[in-house]
């Protein structure tokens, strides 16, 4: 069983993977035709899923709310605000797919009974990974990166209670679970995060400190949701 490594030494691994793979974003690849919709954009048609599993008309600049998932081609851009939240982005370089999903919670309490729910990061990923099969991709062709997981409680509290840290584990495991390639991480500390996915190039900004977009009442209003 090989050692477990600690957090520096995976967020240093990941900046090393992110310069070397600047150079192969940067270079054109025409898009593969296997799969790909008549707007052109990629992913193939698929039944309405969750009301948590945001669809995008193309180009459409998305804000991604709490406990929400999009996956395809189609958008502009998928944004979102982190605080104890993770977001995992994923990016496919030949098909130009990729998606974000923005998680509150690793995983629930007791055994899942109830439908998938995005505001658990089990759930999110895995519905993310249902959606890229579908385009006929797999997990491993895609680019990750992990975002946010941010210290919001008080100094001295207990770590065991600390939310942002557990998302952070769950981020982790999740990625090396489904065979991502890790490009890109910046996790945990006490502040909050804006990251931005550009679908087109699969560029991915991510920005420290308060962003001026209202965000709290819809994370109430979806954190009181009939799915616990």
């Amino acid at each position: 069983m090989r050692e477990r490594t600690s957090l520096v030494e995976r967020m240093e691994q990941a900046r090393a993977r992110t310069v070397a793979a600047r150079a192969a974003r940067d270079a054109p690849v025409a898009p593969e035709s296997a799969g790909a919709r008549p707007d052109g954009h990629g992913a193939p048609h698929r039944p309405p899923g969750p009301s948590w599993v945001v669809a995008a008309r193309p180009g459409e600049e998305l804000l991604l709310l709490p406990g929400q998932m999009h996956f395809g081609g189609a958008a502009g851009s998928i944004r979102t605000l982190l605080g104890s939240c993770v977001a995992v982005t994923l990016w496919h370089p030949r098909r130009r797919l990729g998606g974000m999903c923005h998680f509150l919670l690793p995983a629930r309490a007791q055994p899942k009974r109830d439908a998938p729910d995005g505001r658990f990061g089990d759930d999110a990923l895995e519905a993310m990974v249902r959606q890229l099969r579908l385009a006929g991709t797999e997990p491993q062709e895609y680019e990750a990166h992990l975002y946010g997981g941010a210290d919001t409680f008080p100094e001295g509290t207990n770590l065991a209670f600390n939310v942002g840290a557990r998302n952070i584990e769950q981020g982790w495991r999740l990625i090396e679970r489904f065979g991502f390639q890790l490009q890109g991480v910046d996790v945990g500390e006490n502040v909050p995060r804006t990251v931005t996915l550009v679908l087109a190039t699969g560029a991915v900004d991510m920005r420290r400190g308060v962003v001026q977009f209202a965000q709290a009442p819809v994370a109430s209003r979806i954190l009181t949701g009939s799915a616990t």
